[in-house]
């Protein structure tokens, strides 16, 4: 069935290639649609626009499709077009002749996008609800080797002392600022484009306050024709943010591929999580880590690809934006499967101690000298000079002593001011306020 039946046979070819996905993606979006209906029902009802018993009949029928939805018990049949047509029918099957009311007022348009809202920002919830699992397991790591010493690296050679514990914690205030893409992405998807039609707003009264407040949106996109636009926007917007997890996670996934190799040894990944060769019996391979990294990367791509979609349509709807969906949907589940892989990966890594002591680390201490002279009085350039001189003399003789106290430093790590950072930013998306407003709006 479609919503747009005229009463003339469509080509089922056309119908198959312009469709073809849509049931598969729109069953993770049927909870969020039945709720933007049921939001749209009830103004309708308030607004007396349709009459309020044919809008308590329908509202009725949603809160008892939105439970069973979320046990499974409902899925998107092989008859309907999509999500929006196949919540019509049911309604039909159910209230007769109220729940062809429903779309009185909307647009497919507005329609999908109040539900890929509402999608987005549980989305949003779920990856920050992953990502605060591996940041506290970073953290904790941090703490447990802030004085175990690591060689630090530049241009791939030895650098200077570092440690496992600025290592560890370099993610988790990496996954800090990755919380800043979250949250502008969450504030453009927390705007309520309902009643913005196809893009040109509606003759009827519509009360576009109400929807907004009864699904927990902030504000609402007022110019119907921008609400157009920002479909492409808000849905981008998400996509940096996933796209900026991704960049943190995949780098840590090569960093663990490189550190756990032989050549590096610093750390060791328990054998749980690594694979063998077919042919090789000694090997003991990192493949986890390398097949979140290739998805990382894959995934970094994602703003682009939406950009793309986008870069030369016109102003007003057009079906290209279907496509979004085919990239966004897939890529939420391959982001949080790829945060939960990496807790799993770091859970199971052990680090090696006495690092710093193998001689071909000695020059890593060669700052720490210069440093030295420095305080006592001599000029930066010419401590660097006398140093250097010893080395290519072969007169070097590292100290091993690091007594750094600054902010940030192997000597004070400030694991306090990185956990305050996450969480302020965390603490600053309202979550709560949309996942309160959905739970009174379909269960109360």
């Amino acid at each position: 069935m479609t919503i747009w039946d005229k009463g003339k046979k469509t080509d089922s070819r056309m119908m198959e290639f312009t469709s073809a996905r849509d049931r598969e993606l729109d069953q993770q979006l049927l909870w969020a649609d039945i709720a933007g209906t049921a939001a749209h029902a009830v103004m309708l009802g308030k607004t007396g626009i349709i009459p309020e018993e044919d809008a308590g009949s329908t509202v009725a029928a949603l809160k008892e499709m939105f439970k069973e939805t979320l046990i499974g018990k409902i899925e998107i049949d092989r008859e309907a077009e999509d999500v929006h047509s196949f919540i019509e029918s049911y309604l039909e099957k159910k209230t007769g002749e109220a729940g062809k009311r429903i779309h009185t007022g909307r647009s497919r348009n507005d329609q999908v996008m109040v539900a890929m809202r509402l999608y987005m920002r549980r989305s949003m919830l779920e990856i920050c609800t992953l990502t605060d699992r591996l940041f506290e397991l970073l953290l904790n790591y941090g703490e447990q080797y802030r004085d175990m010493a690591m060689p630090g690296y530049t241009h791939m050679q030895v650098a200077m002392p570092s440690s496992f514990g600025l290592w560890f914690s370099a993610y988790a205030e990496s996954l800090a600022d990755d919380l800043k893409a979250i949250q502008y992405a969450y504030s453009m998807a927390n705007q309520n484009p309902l009643g913005s039609g196809a893009g040109y707003g509606s003759s009827f009264p519509l009360d576009r306050e109400m929807t907004t407040q009864l699904l927990g949106f902030a504000e609402m996109n007022i110019n119907p024709v921008y609400a157009q636009m920002t479909r492409v926007r808000a849905e981008k917007a998400f996509a940096v943010a996933i796209a900026s997890i991704a960049s943190t996670v995949g780098r840590l996934a090569t960093d663990i591929c490189l550190y756990s190799g032989e050549n590096f040894s610093f750390i060791r990944i328990k054998e749980e999580v690594t694979t063998g060769s077919s042919i090789m019996p000694h090997k003991q391979n990192p493949d986890l880590a390398e097949i979140i990294r290739g998805r990382c990367n894959v995934l970094q791509n994602l703003p682009q690809d939406i950009t793309l979609l986008a870069a030369n349509l016109p102003t007003g709807y057009h079906r290209d934006f279907q496509i979004i969906k085919e990239r966004l949907l897939p890529a939420v589940d391959t982001i949080k499967d790829c945060i939960e892989m990496m807790f799993l990966l770091v859970s199971n890594i052990s680090v090696r101690t006495g690092i710093s002591g193998d001689p071909r680390y000695r020059y890593m201490y060669s700052v720490e000298e210069v440093n030295r002279l420095v305080m006592k009085k001599m000029p930066f350039r010419e401590a660097y000079r006398k140093v250097a001189a010893k080395i290519r003399k072969g007169e070097y003789v590292p100290g091993r002593a690091v007594k750094h106290t600054h902010t940030g430093s192997t000597g004070n790590p400030s694991l306090d001011r990185i956990d305050k950072k996450y969480k302020k930013l965390r603490a600053s998306i309202p979550f709560s306020e949309g996942e309160k407003a959905i739970e009174n709006l379909m269960t109360t």
